[in-house]
């Protein structure tokens, strides 16, 4: 697949070719979704993947640390609908401690657990001593100000603080059609749910679960770790 013309063509787009195929299917791309919502953003490579699925909608990316968030907003250069955020997401607004990891994606308002590392070696070096103070705000008071159009698809990726997050996101969820939410099946942070906790928030919001686009093996014993579940608005 890596020669392919398409393939290679994403690469330099910094899209990685499986999650492109994974995404633009036409079961989700025929809902005509005009406004992307994307929670934990790191340095921007979903709201890439986005734009390539979505052309025409508009991107809404959080991300709550700094250089990540540098790096974000320059992912889409000259794009006048891309809207780059530097905040983290919450149950309510204010400050949190926010545990920076040596592989940023897994950095989390969460401690680390020991089996993360097993898990994932790259993050095998855990997160910096120091927390660092990050601004919170809820999903919907940062988006109340916004005219947001309708069909919107929420990603949430924010490292064990899901139920956090939706609880402060309502609003949000009332009038998404479709949530990709990633999702765990065994304790890769202190306190945080796991995939049936998660499954029984969105069930009460009115979400179905439909599948998922991609699974994260334990590379030792092949245990599905974690998943990027989708669920679909009833």
């Amino acid at each position: 697949m890596a020669r392919h013309p398409e393939s290679i063509a994403l690469k330099r787009k910094g899209i990685k070719y499986e999650h492109y195929r994974d995404l633009n299917k036409p079961w989700l791309t025929n809902l005509g979704i005009n406004t992307v919502l994307d929670v934990g953003a790191n340095v921007g490579d979903f709201a890439k993947l986005a734009r390539e699925v979505f052309p025409s909608a508009a991107i809404y990316s959080f991300e709550p640390l700094p250089d990540c968030f540098a790096q974000l907003r320059t992912s889409l250069p000259g794009d006048t609908n891309f809207f780059p955020i530097e905040n983290g997401i919450g149950r309510e607004d204010g400050t949190l401690d926010f545990y920076r990891s040596f592989h940023s994606p897994s950095s989390s308002f969460l401690k680390m657990e020991e089996f993360h590392k097993e898990a994932f070696p790259y993050t095998s070096e855990g997160q910096a001593p120091e927390a660092l103070k990050i601004q919170v705000r809820t999903l919907d008071g940062l988006l109340r100000d916004k005219s947001l159009a309708e069909n919107i698809l929420l990603k949430i990726d924010v490292q064990g603080f899901e139920l956090e997050a939706l609880a402060g996101a309502i609003e949000t969820l009332a009038r998404s059609k479709v949530v990709v939410i990633e999702m765990s099946f065994a304790h890769l942070y202190e306190g945080q749910p796991l995939f049936h906790d998660v499954y029984q928030a969105m069930y009460r919001h009115g979400y179905r679960f439909r599948g998922s686009l991609a699974q994260m093996l334990h590379p030792e014993t092949g245990e599905i770790v974690q998943t990027d579940a989708i669920f679909v608005k009833e």
